[in-house]
């Protein structure tokens, strides 16, 4: 059984900075490339960060500079690393990937607000 796990939304100002985890199994983590998702109230989810098998990464413009995607295979963990977090960052983020069908975790709330 596929699951993703997504854990570390919270709560935090301007400025700040919040790692997102997102534990994978059922699935050969090695082989699959994880993506990131965010889908803020009102709005289409959007891919914030990417990263391959071969640890290639791709980010939205909206995140150059601010966001690091990583991967622990070891751990069947991906991370998004968000620092210098803005109000337009407040969204659901979600972890996903492609294995027999795309595959969605749960999603974990990020809401950045003084």
């Amino acid at each position: 059984q596929v699951q993703l796990v997504e854990s570390g939304g919270a709560l935090v100002q301007p400025g700040g900075s919040l790692r997102l985890s997102c534990a994978a199994s059922g699935i050969i983590f090695s082989l699959c490339d994880m993506d990131w998702y965010r889908q803020a109230p009102g709005k289409q989810r959007e891919l914030v960060a990417a990263i391959t098998t071969a640890y290639k990464t791709h980010y939205a413009d909206s995140v150059k500079g601010r966001f690091t995607i990583s991967r622990d295979n070891a751990q069947n963990t991906v991370y998004l690393q968000m620092n210098s977090l803005k109000p337009e960052d407040t969204a659901v983020y979600y972890c996903s990937t492609t294995w027999d069908t795309t595959r969605w975790g749960q999603g974990t709330q990020v809401t950045v607000s003084s």
